[in-house]
Order: structure tokens, then C-alpha cells, then sequence
């Protein structure tokens, strides 16, 4: 079993934002289900945020309802934390002030009920020196039994090289799939490997588009951030370029009698395995029970799959950047 933090998890986890942050939102009871079903299904890293909803419906909020329920659970879960984002001009703000602000709030919400086992910006600030904020968060929240630790969300290489030096870093969130292999090429998942931190890999089936159920672009549910924000390898020009990917998977799983979905998740596991590579725990997020049992089963992956779906992605170039320009990325 992978550790985070000296706490074993299971080897997939599961990603919360899905459960607040989008047009129509599950409901709290449907919610509930595929939170229980993850910890049945052993998916017990969770990763949430403090902007994954509104302030008052976020990750936080709905764990702590949650937790409420079903105390029991809380020591079950490893909970990593995204926030810093700035409440008036929503930009990470790393600054003293904010880094208080954003910490203070998100242990009040969660009311006692479970302690953050790590906290990470979304993304640097590039402002304000890392020997600042990590100083600040290590002498009065992780001295003070406040929070477990801290992570690093979306950064690059250099980063990991320079936060080191400053702190101990308990994970790095990245995203990794078969349409996002960055990380396995400009030195991030090497920098980890290098400092034995895990990667918490988020979106390992490419925001839905490794499930299948997406032929073609009109199948896009109408109110998906993919499209309000519009997502670039989610435009219309470049998604029948894109499904290509799919359709091959799609050959690979069925041969191997598994879902797309599954093949998708247990390829980021996987690759844990090869030389120079570290501990990765793909975070797929699901809004049911029945999918986030889907996600959480194991499969093995042959070094002869492996090999196969490595021909398929040398010879696949997926078409558009992983986030609109809007974004920042590789902090």
C-alpha cells in the first residue's frame, strides 16, 4: 500500500471537486454515496478544495456535513486541501495575510471533525519567495498541530528542486493521463522520484474523455465547465482529433475485459513501476456510487500492455494545451 505523510492510503483515490464545483451539483444524499462507496472501495486519498464550490457549498463543507454523519470515517481518509486563492480577485495570493485567511477558514469549516493532512496552494504565487509562506504555514499551523503538512499543486520542476529546500513536501498534485503525460518528460516526475514524494495524479481519465461515453462532441452534457470555460482539446475543432486517442483505449480494454475508465486509471498506477519513477495515486473523481466502484477497481496492467499503449501514444499528439489560456499551468 502507498504511504502519504507516514499514512498508508489505498492505490487510487478519489477526487471531490466534481461533488460541488459544477452547473448542478449532485445532491448531498447522492454525495454521501460515492464518498462511503470510496472508502469501501479503499479510494481513501481525498482531494478537495476551498474554491471547488462556493463558500458556502464547497469540499469543506460537504465533508464536514459528511464527517457528521459518519464520524467513524474521518480517521479512514487522508485529506489533502487545495486553497490560497484570493476571495476578490481569484488569483493564488500567497501573501501572509491570505496564506492566514484561506488556512484559518478552511480548518474552522471542517469544524473539528477531521485535521487536514496536507494543504497546497493551487498554484505559486510567483509574488511571494517560498521560504515565506512555507515558514509561516510550518511555525503556526504545522507546530501547532493546525494541519498534517504541505503539498504543491500544478508546479514544475524547478519548483520541486526549490521548495525542498524550505520544507518537507508531502506530495505533489499534477495531472497525469493518457492524454497528459507532461510530467513523465519535463523533469517533475523525476524531481519527485529524485525527493521520494508521491504524486497525487488528478484527472487520469482526461475530464471524462477516457470513459467512452463521449463519441462525439454534441455527446458534451450542455452545462459542462469543460465547455463554459472552454477547455481547449474540448472545442469542437479538435475533438474528433482527440476521440481517436479514445477509440484505441477502447480496443485495449475490451480485449482485456476491463472499462476504458479503468485501463485509463490503473495505466497512471502502473507507471509507478518503471525505473526513476515515484509513487503515483491517480485522485479519479466520480458523482455516483456505482462509478466511483467502477474507478476504484484494480487492474494489472501487463508489461506487454504497457509496451502497447506506449506505440499508441508515440504516435498520438493530442490536439490542443490542457487548460484555456486563462489558466496558469507548470507554476
Amino acid at each position: 500500500m502507498p504511504e502519504i505523510g507516514g499514512k498508508e492510503v489505498g492505490p487510487i483515490g478519489f477526487g471531490l471537486m466534481g461533488l460541488t464545483w459544477r452547473a448542478t451539483p449532485p445532491t448531498q444524499e447522492q454525495a454521501f454515496a460515492a464518498m462511503s462507496a470510496a472508502i469501501k472501495n479503499g479510494c481513501t486519498c481525498w482531494n478537495g478544495g476551498e474554491f471547488y464550490g462556493s463558500p458556502d457549498y464547497n469540499s469543506l463543507v460537504l465533508l464536514e456535513r459528511y464527517l457528521e454523519k459518519y464520524p467513524e470515517d474521518a480517521d479512514k481518509i487522508v485529506l489533502n486541501i487545495k486553497g490560497g486563492a484570493n476571495p476578490q480577485t481569484h488569483q493564488t495570493d500567497a501573501s501572509p495575510e491570505n496564506t492566514r485567511r484561506s488556512l484559518d477558514d478552511c480548518v474552522a469549516q471542517l469544524k473539528g471533525r477531521k485535521k487536514i493532512d496536507m494543504f497546497e496552494f493551487g498554484r505559486r504565487d510567483p509574488a511571494v519567495p517560498l521560504d515565506v509562506t512555507f515558514g509561516l504555514i510550518e511555525k503556526e499551523y504545522i507546530q501547532t498541530g493546525k494541519i498534517g503538512g504541505i503539498a504543491l499543486s500544478e508546479v514544475r520542476a524547478e519548483t520541486i528542486h526549490e521548495a525542498v529546500k524550505h520544507t518537507k513536501v508531502v506530495a505533489v498534485e499534477a495531472e497525469l493521463s493518457l492524454f497528459s503525460t507532461d510530467i513523465l518528460e519535463n523533469g517533475v516526475a523525476a524531481a519527485c522520484a529524485q525527493y521520494g514524494i508521491p504524486i497525487i495524479a488528478y484527472s487520469p481519465i482526461g475530464r471524462g474523455m477516457l470513459t467512452g461515453q463521449f463519441k462525439k462532441f454534441d455527446d458534451l452534457p450542455q452545462d459542462s465547465l469543460l465547455l463554459s470555460f472552454n477547455f481547449p482539446r474540448f472545442r469542437r475543432e479538435n475533438f474528433e482529433k482527440n476521440v481517436q486517442l479514445v477509440e484505441k483505449i477502447e480496443e485495449i480494454a475490451k480485449k482485456k475485459g476491463c472499462t476504458p475508465a479503468q485501463l485509463a486509471i490503473n495505466w497512471t498506477r502502473a507507471l509507478s513501476r518503471r525505473p526513476g519513477m515515484p509513487t503515483i495515486i491517480p485522485i479519479p473523481g466520480a458523482t455516483t456510487a456505482e462509478r466511483v466502484e467502477e474507478n476504484g477497481k484494480l487492474i494489472d496492467i501487463t508489461n506487454a500492455e504497457m509496451a502497447e499503449i506506449d506505440d499508441i501514444l508515440t504516435k498520438f499528439t493530442p490536439v490542443g494545451g490542457r487548460y484555456p489560456e486563462i489558466f496558469q499551468v507548470n507554476t
